[in-house]
């Protein structure tokens, strides 16, 4: 088995597909370094362990996790239509329904993995949201954030990438204790210095098992994981896309935002958050 390779661990019932991204030499073995596919876990295994299988196998979690981000996809394409709908309710001039327009909140999503960017890209597009995605390395986006929101203007800023807390901890606030929780804090008080105001700009951060508390702490609008568990690669996603689709004078529903979400309450967690979501009339005749 080589770097690039499709596998699952036979030790647990092959419920998880994995990539094989690097090869480390421990005790005269070979330790494959995996990185799952849907789910955002970095796993270790030893090549007894693995089973090779195809680019399009999905394993059990997988499955079950790929019904609900497909049936969350469907669901908030739907809503779209009772978004204008709501929109022409607003007590003001009748306007002609197909002079109306409205513009959701831009994105931007920072992450280290590039398979995973590429991956929230597409879902982004199929959401109609207008995302920019940048890899950046987890280490170094405290020091570029600031610079790629005055280049990008979004209203909506994504900090993601891989995260863990370390085995038997017990002191879950201490920022040691996780693998890249502290840049995400970092990243977050860049960004407030920057821009205080949490309904200017909308910040959600974090990865699996990150410090949830800190990062509100630090002014992040969103975070994971309240009970540091591994969350669903897409749940970020689908967190921007309730917000950028909340008009914008209305306050996100934070109990709908989670719903909204795959892994659900024990993976991501936020405050009261302004929408995103302008209205406009008339639209022009020119486009």
């Amino acid at each position: 088995m080589d770097i690039g390779d499709v596998v699952v661990r036979k030790s647990y019932d092959k419920d998880v597909t994995f990539k094989i991204i690097d090869i480390k030499k421990e005790n005269g073995k070979n330790i494959f370094i995996l990185k799952g596919i849907n789910i955002r876990i970095i796993a270790d295994a030893i090549s007894e362990d693995l089973e090779e299988v195809n680019d399009d196998h999905i394993g059990s979690k997988d499955k079950i996790l790929n019904t609900r981000v497909n049936a969350t996809i469907k669901k908030a394409i739907s809503l779209r239509g009772d978004l204008r709908d709501k929109v022409n309710k607003a007590p003001k001039i009748k306007p002609d329904d197909e002079l109306m327009f409205g513009r959701p909140g831009k994105i931007l999503h920072v992450d280290g993995d590039s398979d995973y960017m590429e991956t929230c890209l597409k879902v982004y597009k199929q959401l109609s949201l207008d995302a920019v995605g940048k890899c950046v390395p987890e280490d170094k986006q405290p020091y570029v954030i600031v610079d790629l929101v005055k280049e990008i203007k979004p209203d909506i800023v994504v900090i993601t990438g891989h995260d863990s807390v370390l085995k038997d901890t017990r002191n879950y606030l201490d920022l040691n204790n996780y693998r890249n929780s502290r840049y995400y804090l970092e990243s977050i008080k860049e960004l407030r210095n920057y821009n205080s105001s949490y309904d200017e700009l909308v910040i959600f951060a974090g990865a699996c098992q990150s410090c949830y508390e800190c990062m509100l702490d630090a002014g992040a609008n969103f975070a994971s994981s309240p009970s540091r568990v591994l969350i669903h690669c897409l749940d970020p996603v689908f967190v921007c896309e309730k917000i950028a689709y909340t008009r914008i004078d209305k306050v996100v529903s934070i109990t709908d935002v989670i719903e909204n979400t795959i892994t659900g309450i024990k993976g991501i967690g936020g405050l009261q958050t302004r929408g995103k979501y302008r209205e406009g009339y008339p639209k022009s005749s020119f486009i």
